[in-house]
C-alpha cells in the first residue's frame, strides 16, 4: 500500500504547479489528460516519500525538511507531461520524476549554503538549523539517493544525470569565481542560469520524451524549451528578489543582492554606470551598503531605500523584458511538437513564468 499524499501536496496541482487556469483544459479529451498528470503528481509523491526516508534518524528528518516545506514540483510536472507526447505514465517515469525532484532538492540545500541563505520556502534554511556541515551531507545524500534511482533505468538515464549534475557543480562553480578577464559579465550570468537552472529543467522535459516512448524527435525541442524557460524563471527570481513583500515571496528584499549575488539588473547597472553617472552613485550606494550590512555596520533602511531605488530602476524593466525574451524563444522551440494538450500547457507555462509575482 503506497503512503498517503500529504494535503498540502494535492493543493500542488498541475494548474499551480505551471501556474495553468482551469479553463486550459476544457475538453473532455484535456480534462483526461490534466487527470492523467494529476495521478502521476500522487504516484510521484507518494514515491518522493518513500525515497527520502532513511533508517539513520538525523539524515531521515533533514533529508525530508525542504520536501515536506513545499515546492511546486515543476520538474516532475514537466516529466509527466511530455511523456504525454508518447505513450504517457509508466513506472520508468515516474521514477525519473522523483529522480529529478530529488535532484533539485538536493542542489538546494548546497546552494542555501553557498549563498549563506536563511530562508527557503518560507521556513529557515536547512543551515541555518543543523549548520553548514550538516546541509551540505544532506544535499551528498539526496543526490545519490537520486543517482541510485537513476540507475535503475539503465545507461542512458545514468549518462543524462551524470551530464545534468556536472552541469549544475559547473553553474555554481562559475558563479562564486565570476567571470574571467575580458570575459562578458552579462554572458557568463546568463550561462551560469542555463547551467543551475536550465540544464535540469531540461533534462526534466527529456526524461519524459526518453521514458513515455515519444518520437525521438521531440527531444531536442523540449530539451531547448526547458533550458530557456530556466533562464526565464531564474530572470523573474531577480526582479522578484527586490519584492519588499518578505510574506510573498519568503524572503527579505535584496536576499540576492546581500548574499552577494550580481543579478541581471545590477549587472546592467554597472553597465550603465560607466556612462551614466546617476547609475554610478546608486551602484556606489548600493555596493557600500552590502559591504557594510556584511559586516554589521550598516543602518539597514540605507540598504533598503538603495534596493527600492534599483527595483524602480529601467535596469530592472530591462531583465524583465530579457525575461520575456527568453520565454518567447522557449515556446518558439515547441514548432515541432504536434498541436494539442501538451504543447498548449508548455506554451501557457512559459507564458506565465513571465507574469508571476512569487
Amino acid at each position: 500500500m503506497t503512503p498517503s499524499v500529504p494535503l498540502t501536496r494535492r493543493s500542488n496541482s498541475l494548474t499551480s504547479a505551471l501556474g495553468l487556469g482551469e479553463k486550459l483544459f476544457s475538453s473532455a479529451s484535456e480534462r483526461r489528460f490534466a487527470a492523467a498528470i494529476e495521478e502521476g503528481l500522487d504516484a510521484v509523491e507518494a514515491g518522493l516519500l518513500k525515497e527520502m526516508s532513511f533508517a539513520d534518524n538525523l539524515a531521515d528528518v533533514t533529508s525530508r525538511y525542504l520536501l515536506e516545506a513545499g515546492g511546486k514540483r515543476v520538474r516532475p510536472t514537466l516529466t509527466l507531461l511530455t511523456a504525454q507526447l508518447g505513450k504517457g505514465n509508466n513506472a520508468s517515469v515516474v521514477t525519473a520524476a522523483e529522480a529529478l525532484e530529488i535532484t533539485h532538492l538536493a542542489s538546494l540545500y548546497h546552494d542555501d549554503v553557498m549563498d549563506e541563505a536563511n530562508m527557503r520556502r518560507g521556513v529557515p534554511s536547512a543551515q541555518s538549523v543543523w549548520g553548514n556541515s550538516v546541509a551540505i551531507l544532506t544535499g551528498d545524500l539526496l543526490f545519490a539517493r537520486a543517482s541510485k534511482l537513476m540507475s535503475t533505468l539503465g545507461e542512458r538515464a545514468i549518462i543524462l544525470q551524470a551530464d545534468t549534475f556536472e552541469r549544475l557543480c559547473l553553474g555554481q562553480l562559475h558563479e562564486t569565481i565570476g567571470p574571467r578577464d575580458g570575459e562578458d559579465p552579462i554572458a557568463h550570468y546568463i550561462q551560469v542560469l542555463a547551467d543551475k537552472t536550465g540544464s535540469l529543467i531540461a533534462a526534466a522535459a527529456e526524461m519524459g520524451v526518453l521514458f513515455g516512448d515519444a518520437p525521438e524527435e521531440f527531444r531536442e525541442p523540449v530539451m531547448i524549451f526547458g533550458e530557456k524557460v530556466g533562464v526565464a524563471f531564474q530572470l523573474v527570481d531577480d526582479v522578484i528578489d527586490l519584492s519588499p513583500e518578505a510574506e510573498t515571496t519568503g524572503k527579505t528584499a535584496g536576499t540576492d543582492l546581500r548574499s552577494g549575488v550580481s543579478t541581471l539588473p545590477l549587472l546592467y547597472l554597472r553597465e550603465l554606470a560607466v556612462t551614466d553617472s546617476d547609475a554610478a552613485g546608486l551602484l556606489t550606494r548600493i555596493e557600500r551598503d552590502v559591504n557594510a550590512a556584511h559586516y554589521g555596520e550598516a543602518d539597514d533602511r540605507e540598504l533598503v531605500a538603495a534596493i527600492a531605488e534599483l527595483r524602480e530602476h529601467d535596469v530592472t524593466r530591462k531583465t524583465l523584458d530579457e525575461a520575456h525574451r527568453w520565454s518567447r524563444e522557449a515556446i518558439e522551440a515547441l514548432v515541432p511538437l504536434p498541436d494539442g494538450p501538451v504543447k498548449k500547457a508548455l506554451t501557457r507555462f512559459a507564458e506565465t513564468i513571465v507574469e508571476r509575482s512569487n
